[in-house]
């Protein structure tokens, strides 16, 4: 057995014994399981991509979509606290960190001592960050932020968040800069936490800032460099959606294999009938598409390749179709993929934040088409 196939198996072990006999209690309470975050820590899940100097496991774009997918076959809310730990928070400090920052922050993230939380959107600038209203102004070797920002993962519960606040002038996109602030800082506090339609054990929350004074050790980078930086890191964000859309989808496609092999009407199994069995080819047909998409964006990532026209793809088309396949998966279980006695109805609420977070697929779309214009 391969190191992937190792992998797949530790991860799928893991969320049969320790997220599916509880994220259905999970879900209808809004419960968002931290000391859940901290096994994931334990077993190397929250710092896939940090090297082992900084007590993470060291691996590669290939086997981070594994785990996100496996994790997300059982529970979309967890695989979505997973990604968005390991690619924005923990990415953001490995790939712009200075040592002295990574050597503090990456161990305690990387072993989920800690939890990370990644602060760009506010209520009124989503893809439009680049008008964003959460503001630093200098003072001294000091900066005051003020401001707020919204649909945080983890933003209550993370004990780190990297924030990306407006440091210059409005749509200056050298006018913004990230910030690493600590839970504890006077000033930095949650807000009010999201009431979702799905991923509802995943914690999404404001971050508020009340004259919030940050040494300006804690900058990633330069001043001014806030805005780039974040377009890198969701280009590798990208990919993790589309995993983490891949996991949903696989998922909503084998719980309806199983039931309709199971289930009978007219005195055969409803597989047999080619209503369902074609929909469970479109279903398989498009997500080995997505996943290979998904894989290439990795492999490029890996190989340090420019990979931001083929990480929007890969988000793109893999959200849609988790979206597809979580709609058929209820249409293939009837009645019963309407009641929460299946897996089919949250795989269907989960599914819809894939083509949503870290860029619509509209964004996808704009970014997918200036990037053919650019090289063509």
């Amino acid at each position: 057995m391969d190191n992937l196939e190792l992998i797949r198996q530790s991860v799928r072990e893991f969320a049969e014994a320790e997220i599916r006999p509880k994220f259905m209690e999970w879900d209808e309470t809004q419960h968002f399981p931290k000391d859940l975050m901290h096994k994931l820590g334990n077993q190397g899940f929250l710092g896939v991509l940090v090297p082992n100097e900084y007590q993470g496991s060291g691996l590669g774009y290939q086997e981070y979509i594994t785990i996100i997918e496996e994790i997300a076959k059982v529970c979309g809310s967890i695989g979505l606290s997973v990604a968005a730990h390991n690619s924005l928070c923990t990415g953001h400090i490995l790939n712009f960190g200075n040592e002295v920052q990574k050597k503090k922050y990456l161990p305690k993230l990387a072993t989920g001592e800690w939890i990370g939380a990644w602060g760009l959107t506010e209520a009124n600038t989503g893809s439009d960050a680049i008008r964003m209203k959460c503001v630093a102004q200098q003072d001294g070797e000091y900066w005051i932020i003020n401001g707020s920002k919204s649909w945080i993962t983890h933003g209550i519960s993370g004990n780190v968040a990297v924030v990306i606040v407006r440091t210059g002038d409005l749509l200056d996109s050298h006018g913004m800069t990230a910030f690493i602030v600590e839970r504890d800082t006077p000033g930095f506090s949650g807000g009010k936490k999201e009431n979702k339609l799905g991923m509802r054990s995943s914690e999404t929350a404001e971050l508020i800032f009340d004259n919030c004074r940050i040494h300006q050790s804690q900058i990633l980078g330069k001043v001014g460099d806030g805005f780039p930086q974040a377009m890198k890191i969701l280009d590798g964000g990208r990919i993790s959606i589309a995993a983490l859309s891949l996991g949903i989808a696989k998922g909503a496609y084998e719980c309806s294999v199983k039931y309709s092999k199971e289930r009978e009407q007219f005195g055969h199994p409803i597989a047999e009938f080619q209503a369902i069995s074609f929909k469970l080819a479109d279903m398989a047909t498009k997500i080995e598409a997505a996943e290979a998409l998904t894989r290439k964006a990795g492999f490029m990532k890996d190989m340090g390749l420019k990979m931001t026209k083929e990480s929007a793809m890969a988000k793109y088309y893999a959200s849609e179709i988790c979206v597809q396949a979580a709609n058929e998966s209820v249409q293939i279980h009837g009645g019963y993929g309407y009641t929460k006695d299946y897996p089919a109805e949250k795989f269907y609420r989960d599914s819809k934040l894939c083509t949503i977070g870290e860029g619509t697929s509209e964004i996808q779309k704009l970014v997918i088409s200036r990037e053919i214009s650019r090289n063509n």
